[in-house]
């Protein structure tokens, strides 16, 4: 994580007064499904395959990523510092940063010079000071690490999908589609879901804005799921390995050998065909734990009631 400290670098307006926004579950019957892929679109260093046959065990899925107003339930209710705000600074998309505030910040790495480094960026202030959640209420959460999300979860008395529960749990209903609506990406020309728009990363189409959506736009899967492809990266309970469905369990798969990554699902409002096409079902992503940026999220699953 950028940063370092214990201290809080970042304060909190206290308290935060916002209406609580209960969890919407779909409940997802389990039984015998099919997880990984074959495409030749794939990233074979990802390890998206082969697909294989897996038996779930009944479980319930929120319908949408945690959203700003639901975090900030979480906040007022335990005074909780996610790792951003402990660190006073975090990852921002470079088009989310308003123009004369980019020359004084810092660039990631020479590889992926579209993140900077902005003092101040947290959940609160997804793209750094000047912006505010609570403008943002129903769009996901961002600027949560892993460790958060699973704070989040522990207080919630949920857990993290693990990347089985969550695959299935996109596709819908209809194991075999490459997306969650089908095999095109943008059947008779309609979009399906917040992925890039334009030219990677310098030329968006005129119109469309870099960032998150509300967790509701677009039409929802056939089992109810709100944007499972585009709009954020989504955390896994797994730890991520490219020998993942060669080497997990066929009944209820959990990676859990330690590799310093977490598992990520279903791409982000950056992804684009040029360069990172992982909003396909079986398309896989990490980062390090106490990772936090502008394009991260998590959704929630628990016991089957």
């Amino acid at each position: 994580m950028i940063g370092a400290g214990s201290e809080a670098a970042h304060t909190r307006p206290a308290p935060i007064s916002v209406p609580d926004v209960p969890i919407r579950w779909i409940h997802v019957a389990g039984g015998n499904t099919r997880i990984g892929s074959n495409d030749p679109e794939g990233f074979a260093s990802d390890g998206e395959g082969p697909a294989r046959n897996i038996v779930l065990s009944p479980y319930r899925i929120s319908a949408t990523t945690v959203t700003n107003a639901q975090f900030a339930v979480f906040v007022n209710a335990t005074g909780y510092l996610t790792e951003a705000e402990r660190a006073g600074e975090s990852f921002v998309f470079y088009l989310q940063i308003a123009p004369d505030h980019r020359a004084a910040l810092r660039r990631v790495v020479s590889e992926l010079p579209w993140w900077m480094i902005v003092p101040g960026a947290s959940w609160q202030c997804p793209h750094g000071p000047g912006s505010s959640w609570r403008e943002l209420a129903d769009h996901p959460v961002v600027q949560v690490s892993w460790n958060d999300a699973v704070e989040y979860c522990r207080w919630q008395g949920a857990t993290l999908p693990s990347e089985a529960q969550w695959e299935h749990a996109a596709r819908g209903g209809a194991p075999a589609l490459r997306y969650p609506w089908g095999d095109e990406l943008e059947p008779q020309g309609k979009r399906r879901c917040n992925i890039w728009q334009g030219k990677f990363p310098n030329a968006p189409l005129a119109g469309w804005q870099p960032g998150t959506v509300p967790v509701h736009d677009f039409s929802p899967n056939g089992l109810g799921l709100y944007n499972t492809s585009g709009n954020v990266w989504e955390w896994c309970a797994d730890w991520f390995n490219a020998d993942y469905h060669r080497k997990t369990s066929d009944h209820d798969p959990l990676d859990e050998r330690p590799s310093g990554r977490r598992s990520q699902r279903g791409g982000s409002f950056l992804c684009h065909v040029s360069y990172c096409n992982r909003y396909r079902n079986a398309a896989r992503g990490a980062n390090s734990p106490d990772g936090a940026t502008s394009h991260t999220g998590f959704r929630v699953v628990s016991a089957a009631g």
